[in-house]
């Protein structure tokens, strides 16, 4: 079983360089292909990408769901793992994602942990053991066999945020979800711009509007409002 890693970006030369080059140090014969999906950065991203060895690409349309379903698209491998430019997996990934899907596990994610010393990031990381609709999001990165994601019709293009949350619970419908038991590193700098208690509300607040049918418009627009976060 051969995979595709797909990365969603947009200005993420900070970030991007030293992903790709972890992936790469820690992979095997395993991983066929690294593919960025740029959603038009203004820095160079794109290029950084390309110089690392991965597929450079700008997504026709900009906004994570589209440019991970871009990315799917001209993927060739068998298993799909959709990973945060500013999240680290462990090192363990590529066994990992595909010892799970060996057992029967057709999509899943990893647990979290920050680069901080936070108590308040060390309880969020530690409630993401449990399986509920908030550990569906990507910063736990995603896994999901590319057979499993064309049935479900890939992430919806037209969402702007949540995106990934819906698809979940849209896909594991339709296949077995495995929690792995090992932590990403996810960066705290959301946290580090607006601190742990409003990230925690803005999270809240969006998701209780979701869930109650919000526009994709009024839920952007909200979290944009109560963030200061690229």
């Amino acid at each position: 079983m051969l995979v595709s890693i797909i990365i969603p970006t947009y200005n993420e030369a900070e970030n991007i360089a030293q992903l790709i080059g972890y992936l790469k140090n820690n992979s095997n014969d395993l991983l066929l292909e690294i593919i960025v999906s740029d959603g038009g950065s203004g820095d160079n991203t794109l290029a950084l990408a390309e110089q690392e060895g991965a597929i450079a690409l700008n997504s026709p349309e900009k906004g994570r769901a589209a440019q991970m379903n871009y990315g799917a698209s001209v993927a060739k491998g068998d298993l799909l793992y959709f990973v945060h430019a500013d999240t680290i997996p462990p090192q363990s990934y590529l066994a990992d994602i595909t010892q799970a899907v060996s057992k029967g596990y057709a999509m899943g994610r990893y647990l979290s942990s920050y680069d901080s010393k936070s108590w308040l990031l060390k309880l969020n990381a530690f409630l993401s053991r449990l399986d509920t609709f908030a550990g569906m999001g990507g910063d736990q990165t995603l896994f999901i066999t590319k057979k499993l994601f064309k049935q479900t019709g890939g992430f919806d293009g037209g969402m702007k945020i949540m995106e990934e949350f819906e698809f979940c619970a849209r896909a594991r419908n339709q296949g077995k979800y495995k929690i792995i038991h090992k932590p990403v590193l996810i960066s705290a700098r959301k946290y580090d711009s607006n601190g742990w208690l409003k990230v925690q509300r803005a999270n809240y607040t969006v998701v209780r509007m979701y869930q109650k049918g919000a526009s994709q418009q009024d839920l952007a627009a909200t979290y944009k409002k109560m963030l200061n976060y690229r």
